[in-house]
């Protein structure tokens, strides 16, 4: 899609691509940050983003060097695709992750708010120790998604929190004036058993508990002998992995995420040699055949969206990647109806579990 700005062009496009012509690789909020940015002075290698899904901000920017804050690796492989589309200039180093210290004095940043407000705090956490007195914090959000808890976590880092009338259906929040700050966690700890806790840092999913599709498909893994190469795909903290380690020691388990944050966090979970961490949200670093089993819980919710076509994507790249007689194990909300999907690319699909919400789907190769 193409957006003009100042008299230039610029050509968005979403990544993963999807079939839904609605959604677009910006939103109002995007643009009601430019339109409060256009009265700004920002110097150049001054400026953060946050939450930038598609590159949209990078892009129209770019002249100013922004740095961005990348926490997923579709995000930063979105982000990448469009400024090279647009024939900008980019660096390694203008982007971190949430976790990383930011390079630079941060002047201005800018925050679309995630769905996540746990997400949303760890990012001004990390965010504040790179502010100075006289920088200024906008954060975007549609009016339709507003909480009053996203002002409330605004006002535990900055004295001044303005929210603006508002723009198109959107609203900004303008902090300013950054009050001192103790050192807090980022971690929320979740109890699986009686013996044991899972941590995750904040914005990974289902923050309070174990969720339960998550716990139905764990009653229903039973690993084989012949289970020498594991997928856990979609792995968020690794709880499912953390479950099949606790049945069989002598495996390769691998545990991949789209989000980085999730991958960090099952790396405080699973210690031992022979698991194995990939930031990543395709299968194209496996070769063809290569595991014995996938599980998975895949996502269907982005933020405020509700998409099948990314774990439509990931079935098909698990096909490739199981050797023949291999499994595939999912959990799903029995209204999605995988099954009508997974019956086109595997020999076998058969329903191993339901129950009043869920149903888990076998594959076989």
């Amino acid at each position: 899609m193409t957006f003009n700005h100042n008299n230039k062009q610029f050509n968005i496009s979403r990544y993963p691509k999807s079939e839904n012509r609605s959604l677009r690789p910006w939103s109002a909020a995007d643009e009601h940050v430019l339109k409060h940015l256009a009265g700004l002075d920002i110097a150049t290698d001054s400026l953060a983003l946050y939450n930038d899904r598609f590159g949209f901000l990078s892009c129209i920017l770019n002249k100013i060097a922004p740095t961005n804050v990348v926490d997923y690796k579709s995000q930063e492989k979105a982000c990448r695709m469009n400024i090279k589309a647009n024939r900008l200039k980019t660096t390694t180093d203008q982007m971190v992750t949430s976790l990383t210290p930011i390079p630079h004095v941060v002047q201005t940043a800018v925050i679309k708010i995630p769905k996540s407000l746990d997400l949303f705090r760890l990012q001004l956490h990390q965010l504040h120790p790179h502010l100075r007195a006289k920088s200024v914090v906008i954060c975007s959000f549609m009016t339709r998604n507003f909480s009053p808890s996203m002002p409330a976590i605004a006002e535990a880092f900055h004295a001044d929190v303005e929210q603006t009338k508002a723009w198109k259906k959107s609203r900004l929040l303008i902090l300013k004036k950054k009050k001192p700050v103790k050192k807090a966690s980022i971690l929320n700890n979740l109890k699986w058993k009686e013996d044991i806790v899972l941590q995750q840092y904040f914005g990974v999913f289902s923050a309070e508990n174990i969720d339960t599709a998550s716990r139905f498909l764990i009653d229903h893994i039973k690993l084989d002998d012949t289970d020498k190469r594991i997928l856990d795909l979609g792995s968020g903290n690794g709880i499912l992995a953390v479950a099949m380690r606790a049945q069989k020691k002598d495996c390769d388990i691998h545990l991949m995420d789209d989000s980085f944050l999730a991958i960090e966090s099952a790396k405080l979970n699973l210690t031992d040699e022979r698991t194995h961490f990939h930031f990543n949200d395709t299968l194209d670093e496996f070769e063809d055949d290569f595991f014995d089993r996938i599980v998975s819980n895949p996502p269907f919710h982005f933020e405020y969206e509700n998409n099948i076509e990314v774990a439509l994507g990931l079935f098909n790249q698990a096909r490739r990647c199981l050797k023949d007689g291999g499994r595939l194990q999912v959990v799903a909300n029995r209204h999605l109806n995988y099954k009508t999907h997974l019956r086109k690319l595997f020999d076998k699909t058969t329903n191993i579990a339901q129950n009043e919400k869920f149903v888990i789907y076998e594959c076989m190769k």
